[in-house]
């Protein structure tokens, strides 16, 4: 059945957001339509429109909208009567959840991790890892990251590196400092140089940090992507010194890189993983925080919340685990389209001087020298049909993320908007400077 979408008399279709609807709202200013209904990479709105979405939920519908498996599986499991809510008391449906993680991850990449709920989103799973890292190691320091984003709760913001996300915070965000990301200083500095010295060196004044938390890719930050030998790199340096590295999945992980994690092509093993948006693979909330077991230090109840047992999202997450991950099909098709959407903004990108296609998989965008042209680029999309955001400190990247089931149709009428979006923002492409690159 379609949502009733009638509206009081002499209403508008907006007046109501504006009246009541708090002024931090963001994505409606730039998509304004008032949208209804989904599938697949499709939304759509009640003036009749269709978008195609290179947005996916900001990554939290991995396998695009309302899944047809999942769907089912969700339905079913709802008119069974099944428990919603249910804390941390067992389930049968997170005893399902659970099994199905250990056998399709953790069990065929060999790693060994206890899965903690800490609550329904990103910025939960972040908090609890830096708790249990200060718990666990008696160190209160945590180092993150330049451009690093990792959620808006007051913890989670102090490892942030945007400065008008920590703003918002109201008030000192104490007990970390920031170091350089991967290239930062464009080949020219060696990036863990300082901080080996200052480990090192017990003259330094520098404390020891409990944690290291690190992006694969920086989402929010630029799309930035970590070497494999980076990354390799900072867990060789947080284990000679004892440092805990907590790697935050959220937004790069349940195959948007093009492995179920993001780290796995680096052949790491981080020492807590977080994970959200993606894991319930319906967009559902539903976070976890993978901890080594030895660090699992916990005292029962010392860190809880409300929802942490949503099991509508433990249903979906284990259907698409064992419709998605059962075997190598999806992963490798999914590759084949990451690598089509990096080529088709390549083509973008070498049109025009200066710009350069950043990220992995389906989490790759286009940096332009003019930090203006992404959001330009991004509103012209969006009036030819396509939902596309940015990214980085100046929202100079124009960043996307479509669904990793989308077709190779699809994802070529979405580059071709954002190359007809660009020539209308830029110009035409440069057909020599296109063939030079």
């Amino acid at each position: 059945m379609r949502p009733n979408t009638a509206m009081p008399t002499g209403m508008s279709s907006t007046s109501i957001f504006d009246e009541l609807e708090s002024q931090v709202r963001s994505y409606c200013r730039n998509w304004p339509a008032t949208f209804t209904t989904a599938a697949g990479s499709a939304m759509h709105a009640e003036d009749g429109r269709s978008y195609l979405d290179f947005f996916a939920g900001a990554g939290a519908l991995n396998y695009g909208h309302n899944h047809p498996v999942l769907l089912e599986a969700l339905i079913e499991y709802l008119r069974s009567g099944g428990i919603v809510h249910s804390l941390d008391m067992h389930t049968a449906t997170k005893r399902e959840f659970l099994t199905t993680f250990r056998d399709r991850i953790l069990a065929p990449r060999n790693l060994d991790y206890k899965v903690m709920f800490p609550g329904p989103t990103g910025t939960n799973t972040v908090e609890s890892a830096l708790k249990l890292a200060r718990k666990v190691t008696g160190r209160q320091h945590i180092l993150s990251f330049t451009n690093a984003f990792h959620g808006m709760t007051l913890g989670a913001l102090s490892v942030t590196g945007n400065s008008m996300k920590r703003n918002g915070a109201g008030l000192p965000l104490t007990n970390s400092s920031k170091i350089p990301y991967d290239d930062y200083f464009s080949g020219a500095t060696e990036d863990f140089l300082w901080l080996e010295r200052v480990l090192s060196d017990s003259g330094s004044g520098v404390d020891k940090p409990a944690a290291i938390i690190v992006e694969s890719v920086q989402g929010e930050g630029g799309l930035s992507a970590a070497r494999p030998e980076w990354l390799r790199a900072l867990s060789e340096l947080c284990r000679a010194h004892e440092i805990l590295l907590i790697l935050d999945d959220v937004q790069a992980g349940c195959g948007r890189t093009g492995d179920f994690f993001s780290f796995e092509e680096a052949g790491i093993t981080p020492d807590i993983v977080c994970l959200s948006k993606s894991i319930s693979g319906f967009g559902l909330p539903m976070a976890l925080t993978l901890i080594r077991p030895e660090l699992d230090q916990w005292e029962p109840g010392e860190h809880n919340g409300t929802f942490r047992g949503n099991n509508p999202a433990f249903v979906t997450a284990t259907a698409a685990l064992n419709h998605f991950w059962s075997d190598d099909v999806f992963v490798e098709e999914a590759r084949e389209r990451g690598a089509e959407l990096h080529d088709g903004l390549s083509r973008i990108a070498n049109g025009y001087e200066g710009a350069i296609v950043k990220g992995r998989g389906f989490l790759t965008g286009i940096k332009f020298p003019d930090t203006t042209a992404a959001s330009k680029i991004a509103a012209a999309s969006y009036q030819r049909g396509l939902l596309v955001e940015t990214s980085g400190p100046e929202d100079e990247v124009l960043k996307t993320m479509p669904a990793l089931t989308i077709s190779s149709d699809e994802l070529r009428s979405g580059v071709d908007i954002i190359a007809a979006a660009a020539t209308e923002v830029l110009g035409a492409p440069v057909a020599d400077l296109a063939v030079a690159k």
